[in-house]
């Protein structure tokens, strides 16, 4: 496999390569910093000349609606683990997809996959019982709640068949309200990733928890993915595919 890595000198970026070079991929680093052959301004040259199997993109919202589309122009198919989009952007990711596999997702862990199916499975199993998310993350993070929080509140509502009222942290003198799913958010140090979503109910508590040791399990997610994606045609992909194919 050839990948192409954006943001290869970030955060996850850095990881990706390492987890792509121990597999013996040939990874082609695109970034800012120095040190690294192409800049995000020639990546469209780069995928002419280099023509890799995949690209993997961990930046930020901006700069992957740009990536993207370059790779829809180039016939590349891309991976995209950046968080934090808005409506008007994920439309643009949708669009590139009309030319070129897109496959993006809030989370590349495997057990992340498992708990959003599992919540929706006991949120089904337990009607009426409150639902309350906790998630925490580095310092660093841009985007709160998490995309993988906004992934899990989905699954509650599909569960229920009806939106939520989200709260986002509770202040003053009031009632919880039946609907409401009360979402909390924490930033601190150099934490991966914790989810927690609670249900209590019916004299109980039911607790469901992920969290991430390190962030290898998102570029090895990624890669899985972008192994997947290589030569299937133009179009919007789940990473639910990708697992189900290995199952």
């Amino acid at each position: 496999m050839r990948v192409v890595v954006t943001g290869a000198t970030g955060r996850m970026g850095r990881i990706v390569r390492e987890v792509a070079g121990e597999r013996g991929w040939e990874v082609l680093p695109v970034s800012r910093s120095e040190g690294t052959k192409y800049e995000p301004s020639s990546l469209a040259s780069a995928l002419a000349e280099e023509r890799p199997d995949a690209l993997v993109d961990f930046t930020v919202p901006a700069a992957s609606v740009e990536t993207v589309a370059t790779c829809a122009d180039a016939g590349i198919p891309a991976v995209v683990g950046t968080t934090g989009f808005d409506d008007e952007q994920l439309d643009a990711l949708w669009e590139a997809s009309q030319s070129t596999p897109v496959l993006h997702a809030p989370n590349f862990a495997r057990g992340v996959a498992a708990l959003i199916g599992l919540v929706r499975e006991a949120v089904a199993a337990l009607p009426g019982y409150d639902v309350e998310l906790t998630e925490t993350h580095h310092r660093g993070k841009r985007d709160a709640p998490s995309g993988t929080a906004n992934r899990l509140l989905d699954a509650v509502d599909e569960a229920r068949g009806a939106s939520a009222e989200r709260v986002h942290g509770r202040q003053g003198a009031h009632l919880r309200g039946d609907r409401e799913v009360g979402v909390h958010v924490r930033r601190a140090g150099d934490v991966r990733g914790e989810h927690e979503v609670l249900l209590a109910g019916n004299d109980e508590v039911l607790t469901l928890t992920h969290r991430a040791e390190s962030r290898r399990v998102f570029a090895a997610g990624a890669l899985d993915a972008a192994a997947w994606l290589a030569g299937r045609e133009a179009g919007w992909y789940d990473f639910s595919e990708v697992l189900n194919d290995d199952a």
